[in-house]
């Protein structure tokens, strides 16, 4: 009997990948759901900021480091909204109220103080981040494991390129 179950399940799961579907992941936890509303604010941020960071920084390593992490934020995000889609969560289409006050106080610091505050400001996020991801890689369900594993090898790069500075 049991033997005849996993059969089952096998086919089951072959026949939705040559169809072109996977099954659903399970459904996300209260944890996840915190995991999500906390790190896909700060990755929408970290999508703005650099763009700012590319535009505003006064030496070559701000200037690169925020398009690099712009541009990783939005795959990150972008892998985000397909696991979160996948578990039931919705994730907020915009900046919080806290976020847009931060982008926009970023926006504003005079041209010669930016790039040690935007340097400051990712420390800090990304010392924030690490820690989040850790935690949900160790204890979140199977798909936020997988995403914060894959994103925190993410997250120490961009801490050690920012140590740098």
């Amino acid at each position: 009997m049991q033997q005849s179950k996993t059969i089952t399940t096998v086919m089951a799961m072959m026949v939705g990948l040559m169809c072109g579907t996977a099954m659903a992941a399970d459904p996300a936890s209260q944890a996840d759901r915190d995991f999500v509303a906390k790190v896909s604010q700060g990755g929408l941020y970290e999508v703005e900021a650099g763009k700012v960071a590319a535009m505003r920084g006064t030496v070559p390593a701000v200037r690169d480091f925020g398009t690099l992490d712009s541009h990783d934020h939005e795959g990150v995000n972008r892998e985000l909204r397909r696991v979160a889609t996948e578990t039931g969560v919705t994730i907020a289409p915009g900046l919080n109220a806290e976020f847009s006050q931060r982008l926009s106080k970023l926006q504003a610091v005079p041209a010669a103080q930016f790039d040690a505050y935007y340097v400051s400001d990712m420390k800090q996020i990304h010392n924030n981040d690490e820690g989040l991801f850790a935690k949900e890689a160790e204890e979140g369900s199977a798909a936020y494991q997988r995403f914060a594993s894959q994103t925190a090898v993410l997250v120490k790069a961009h801490l050690g390129w920012l140590n740098t500075m």
